[in-house]
């Protein structure tokens, strides 16, 4: 049904030229404050919250504490240190440390607020009710962990806002996400979600090389979370991936740490602008220090959880922050990681005053929010007790809950993730084991963020917003992206780009591809394009969810190699290889007539690279092994250390 828009009140001072205007938009109010010299902000609150305006001196402004009076919080004219030093002097300790904590949010399929497991998916189960933590409580950070249709989620946006409204100050809820703009099928961290514009992994980006596409990229990325309501991005991922076993590795920009720091300061850009404001998302960059060097690859989601600097590199993975700090990204998450032989006390990165206050606060004079990664300090089970993932308090297994909370915010941290243990923080405040003083300091750079990104002026969405999904040129950058994420690595003889007459059968595509495009059977075809994916998660684990960050070894099985071997022996091939780690392609590539790495392109665009209706210019983000030997024998912590890499860092080919 068609939205009624309705003038409910206007004042306007002509002698002044100022005033305000009212509208209300089904449950939606705005009020829109003007004048000749500089125009106030939007309002917008909902005509249930309790919420009314206040005028003074002819602007409108929210009574967001519903007093009847104009707190300093409330007005927009004032600089936001003023606003936000009046705000925490009315927030009590319950307010306070329910402000410190983000945990997952799960989204019903019809927009509504899940107070149950879902059945789409059953981890669900292990995550408390939203109804728990907004309201008993107190916590106003959310990460969303699944999407539902563009029109739900702009629905499930308006009502957690909704009740943030309804709260005794009315502070507004902000929501988190991981990375969503990937392609259907995607390997890894970058999910697809249908009404985004699709793009290639990180590693795709960096394979471009093209810093101004990378900027545009996540300017797109914020104008497409902003429309569903989404204000903090949880990245980057500034880390360096000298590691290749790691199972992560295509969350990164690559292995170079001058071309990860440049696309990361080009990513941070795009998302927040030059400052952050009402219309930027701000940027979590992750993981510090650098969590490339993991030892032997194993990430550290699971025990044992050890950063390695073997070969003493710990500058060049640090590299890239130090780059985000001083272009001033607004939020910086440690690791899990244990850094070993960096610190005196050796202990996770979350848990580590060296790392997070004598360096970053210290030495780089960051001031924005450290938000721990999720659960470091417990245990996520499901509700029969089976462990889901272990809390990685790696270094402080000794302490208990509480001991653990203490020390994390002692060592920095002002926002915790994955955790709601708003009442044991009050306690610690209570019985004085942490001073109201240091919690007051996090307080002030979380509600920093929220008043620059106008939360407290206007958390709402409307349905026209929803109209940037069928941007055009949104769509068509991330077509370009994915056509420059592609590498020739290959090309025997040039017999690539294939004449359109070309008899091709595809293997290890898309289904839907497959049944649209295998014109003819294996018999009558004369060139085979087969894709093969990088090998993932060869390894024992107790913990589900730890198979599903991949790692472990590089190298095929015996059985997929000897498959696809006779399909490369029986006619010329064409290897197509999904990328999400640096991949030893070896015994495939001797045979193979040209080899092709993805990074997340949509089938039909590399179909168009085979027939040539673009030429590569991807250039490799990482050293490519030729053996497990080499991979094993390399130094977590160094780039290009590799022997006798099968392709090298920067290698690319393109159609004479």
């Amino acid at each position: 049904m068609k939205k009624i828009l309705i003038i409910l009140f206007a004042v306007i001072q002509f002698s002044c030229t100022k005033g305000w205007v009212k509208l209300q938009y089904e449950d939606i109010i705005t009020v829109e404050n003007f004048s000749w010299f500089e125009d106030g902000p939007d309002l917008k609150f909902n005509n249930s919250s309790g919420v009314d305006i206040i005028i003074n001196n002819s602007f409108a402004f929210k009574d967001l504490n519903k007093n009847g009076e104009l707190d300093d919080y409330e007005n927009w004219t004032l600089p936001i240190d003023k606003r936000v030093d009046d705000l925490i002097s009315k927030m009590t300790v319950e307010e306070k440390a329910g402000s410190m904590f983000i945990h997952i949010a799960f989204v019903g399929e019809n927009g509504e607020m899940v107070e149950s497991p879902i059945e789409s998916n059953p981890f669900s189960a292990a995550i408390p009710s939203m109804p728990l933590m907004l309201n008993k409580l107190k916590m106003n950070h959310f990460n969303i962990f699944n999407v539902v249709t563009k029109e739900n989620m702009l629905k499930w946006s308006n009502m957690v806002q909704q009740i943030g409204e309804k709260s005794r100050l009315g502070i507004p809820i902000t929501i988190a996400s991981d990375p969503r703009h990937g392609v259907p099928n995607t390997i890894g961290p970058y999910a697809y979600t249908p009404f985004f514009s699709s793009w290639p992994s990180p590693l795709g980006l960096a394979a471009s090389r093209d810093n101004l596409l990378v900027q545009e990229h996540a300017k797109i990325v914020r104008e497409e979370y902003r429309a569903i309501g989404i204000t903090l991005a949880l990245g980057p991922m500034a880390d360096i991936s000298t590691e290749p076993r790691w199972g992560r590795v295509n969350g990164t920009f690559g292995e170079d740490s001058e071309l990860v720091s440049s696309l990361t300061k080009s990513y941070i850009t795009g998302l927040q602008g030059d400052e952050l404001d009402n219309k930027s998302v701000a940027s979590m960059v992750k993981h510090f220090p650098g969590s490339g060097p993991l030892d032997g690859g194993k990430d550290s989601h699971f025990p044992p959880g050890i950063q390695s600097y073997r070969g003493d590199n710990f500058d060049y993975h640090i590299k890239p922050f130090e780059e985000a700090i001083k272009i001033g990204v607004s939020s910086i998450m440690p690791y899990y990681s244990l850094p070993i032989g960096i610190t005196k006390e050796e202990v996770a990165a979350g848990y580590n005053s060296e790392l997070l206050l004598d360096l970053l606060r210290n030495k780089y004079s960051f001031d924005g929010i450290i938000c721990t990664d999720w659960a470091i300090i417990s245990d996520i089970s499901m509700p029969d007790g089976e462990l889901v993932k272990p809390a990685s308090a790696y270094g402080v297994e000794n302490l208990d809950i509480s001991e653990r909370l203490k020390k994390v915010i002692m060592s920095g941290v002002d926002l915790i993730g994955g955790e709601n243990l708003t009442m044991e923080l009050v306690n610690l405040i209570q019985s004085g084991q942490i001073d109201e003083s240091r919690i007051d300091m996090s307080i002030s750079r979380i509600m920093k963020q929220k008043f620059q990104l106008g939360l407290f002026d206007n958390p709402y969405l409307e349905d026209d917003m929803l109209n940037i999904y069928d941007n055009k040129f949104n769509r068509d950058k991330g077509i370009e992206a994915q056509k420059k994420s592609l590498v020739l690595l290959k090309n025997l003889e040039n017999i690539l780009p294939l004449s359109d007459d070309s008899k091709i059968f595809y293997h290890g595509f898309d289904e839907d591809f497959i049944s649209q495009n295998n014109l003819y059977d294996y018999n009558e075809s004369q060139v085979n394009v087969i894709k093969v994916n990088s090998p993932n998660g060869r390894f024992e684990s107790e913990y589900m969810f730890e198979l599903l960050l991949g790692g472990g070894p590089l190298d095929f099985t015996l059985d997929e190699v000897q498959e696809y071997v006779k399909i490369i022996k029986e006619k010329p091939t064409i290897i197509i290889a999904n990328l999400s780690r640096p991949t030893i392609l070896t015994e495939l590539e001797s045979n193979a007539v040209a080899i092709i790495a993805d990074f997340g392109s949509n089938d039909s665009i590399i179909k168009d690279l085979i027939y040539g209706k673009f030429n590569p210019s991807g250039k490799l983000p990482f050293d490519l092994p030729s053996s497990m030997e080499s991979v094993n024998n390399q130094l977590e912590d160094l780039p290009f250390d590799l022997k006798d890499p099968l392709y090298s860092f920067g290698h690319g080919l393109s159609y004479e």
